[in-house]
């Protein structure tokens, strides 16, 4: 069965001084402020980006993929927990994305792990909409 998730985002001013709002529609968690800045500044002051919501949709759609890789191969996790990092560069755009995974799944060894990674990162649906990015991956089994 489809599901379709919504969200919306309403912008006021120009570029560099403008700001915005994004409200999670679907799931009714709340409203976030976005600006220029907060995509292109060190520091995000309380504001959030397109990449910084393309870092959570990443990072959690691959653990559920990645949960299921390794369930299916008869080793369910016991914890996973995955980063995303979304590099942007004004005037190119996104320029990369790394995935940082770390697992307990017992009966696994380090090998077996980084492939089950691997296979997670090819198949996550979020990956496979990012395909035109470069998406790498650091996984450790602990």
């Amino acid at each position: 069965m489809a599901a379709t998730r919504n969200a919306h985002a309403v912008w006021e001013g120009d570029l560099l001084e403008g700001k915005g709002v994004v409200t999670l529609d679907s799931s009714g968690l709340g409203s976030y402020p976005v600006s220029w800045p907060a995509r292109t500044d060190e520091v995000a002051n309380g504001r959030t980006s397109p990449e910084e919501l393309i870092a959570a949709a990443h990072s959690s759609c691959f653990n559920m993929a990645f949960s299921n890789v390794l369930a299916k191969a008869g080793n369910p996790p016991a914890k996973l927990t995955t980063s995303a990092a979304v590099t942007f560069v004004p005037g190119k755009g996104i320029t990369g994305i790394h995935l940082t995974t770390e697992g307990e799944v017992p009966g696994l060894d380090a090998d077996a792990f980084t492939a089950a990674a691997e296979d997670a990162k090819a198949n996550c649906p979020v990956s496979q909409a990012l395909t035109g990015t470069t998406i790498t991956l650091s996984a450790k089994l602990v």
